[in-house]
């Protein structure tokens, strides 16, 4: 536990509002429920390099002609 990024947020929390700090506890306490998901990174490596590089090339360039767009009129 890092004990200076505790006391750093008991600091901010004594200058702010009652209501803010009620958001803040709300908050935390939702952290401490939440449900760790996902796969950890260990048990993914036996798949590094399975993607072929041919494919990977075809994936970065779709990423770079499409993900860098914005359509204004989408939204």
């Amino acid at each position: 536990m890092n004990i200076p990024i505790i006391d750093e947020v008991v600091e901010k929390l004594k200058v702010m509002p009652q209501h803010l700090q009620w958001q803040v506890l709300e908050f935390v306490r939702a952290l401490v429920k939440a449900e760790v998901r996902g796969t950890p990174g260990r048990k993914l490596l036996r798949f590094a390099g399975s993607i072929p590089p041919d494919d990977l090339q075809l994936m970065r360039e779709a990423i770079e002609q499409d993900c860098e767009r914005l359509d204004i009129d989408e939204w």
